[in-house]
């Protein structure tokens, strides 16, 4: 077999592992990586770069590798555009976390969002009480949306951080 032809398909097939992988362990908050996810992270790609480029350790195996990636990476994103059951099935959906001034506490709960990360985000955005938020969203990216019922106020966005508080507060 061509050493390139190999390096592509061994690359399209950690990539396809990799996305099934993070659809099925990966977080919603990819945004805000924590040190476990970095280092996480690090070690997969040295763990599996062997298993991209084989032997061929030259930079145009690695190109090939890089490139592979790159090919496939545009490919599934104009599928999921194109195909909505397919990004339903890669992607997380957006949640409603607050809706007329009446929280999800279920929702919150399953999301791991404790009280205090909830109203630190509703506070950014200038509003006083859960009772004052028209919607807030837990977006496919990992942030939280809030929109007021206040005309004069916008929809403003918080960067979730990585909380590990209890939800005790909440209920």
């Amino acid at each position: 077999m061509n050493p390139y032809l190999d390096i592509a398909l061994r690359s399209a097939a950690v990539y396809i592992f990799m996305v099934l992988a993070l659809r099925i362990f990966g977080k919603k908050e990819l945004s805000q990586l924590n040190t476990a996810d970095v280092v996480l992270i690090l070690l997969i790609s040295n763990s599996v770069q062997n298993a991209m480029v084989g032997a061929d350790s030259t930079l145009w195996g690695g190109l090939c590798a890089a490139l592979i990636l790159f090919l496939l990476n545009f490919i599934v994103k104009k599928l999921i555009f194109r195909y909505k059951g397919l990004g339903e099935l890669l992607q997380e959906k957006p949640q409603i976390l607050i809706h007329n001034g009446k929280a999800d506490f279920r929702m919150l709960a399953h999301e791991s969002i404790s009280h205090d990360e909830l109203m630190e985000a509703i506070h950014e955005h200038g509003i006083e009480n859960i009772s004052d938020v028209k919607l807030a969203m837990l977006e496919m990216d990992g942030n939280i949306s809030i929109i007021s019922g206040d005309k004069n106020l916008s929809q403003t966005h918080y960067k979730r951080k990585k909380n590990r508080k209890s939800l005790t507060r909440i209920a």
